[in-house]
Order: structure tokens, then C-alpha cells, then sequence
């Protein structure tokens, strides 16, 4: 019998912020942190600026209409 196994990226639940480093929830319970030099637009953003953000595709991605920036949860891990 051959089953197919189906592997699900995990999808962002909640996203915030600190000096350095933006961190995200899992829908798995985990949370990474990720420097905010990694991101040009994110890094020259302000505290508010980085506030303005939603999840898009269910929590796939990341998005602020502000920074004009986009960034996939699976290109974090």
C-alpha cells in the first residue's frame, strides 16, 4: 500500500516586534525570531510603520500595504 503523506508549511497566527528582530507565532506553537536587518524596508521602518502589517493566505505571508513589502512564512523557516 502507498500512502502519500501531504506536508503543510506552517501559517503565522500573530506577528510583533522589537528593536531588532521581528518574531512570529506558528500555528504550530512555535515562534521564530528573525533580525529585522535581514529586511531593508523593515529595518529603515518605524515601530508603527512595522504595526501596520496583516497576514495574508490564511497566514502564508506577511504583508504591510505601507512598507509595500510581502514575506512568505516558508521563506523564514
Amino acid at each position: 500500500m502507498n500512502i502519500s503523506v501531504i506536508h503543510k508549511s506552517p501559517l503565522a497566527k500573530k506577528v510583533w516586534f522589537d528593536k531588532t528582530r521581528f518574531y512570529v507565532l506558528l500555528d504550530d506553537e512555535r515562534e521564530i525570531g528573525i533580525p529585522l536587518e535581514w529586511f531593508r524596508k523593515l529595518k529603515s521602518a518605524s515601530l508603527e510603520e512595522l504595526n501596520q502589517y496583516r497576514l495574508i493566505g490564511n497566514g502564508e505571508g506577511i504583508h504591510w500595504e505601507v512598507l509595500d513589502e510581502d514575506i512568505l512564512v516558508e521563506a523564514l523557516l
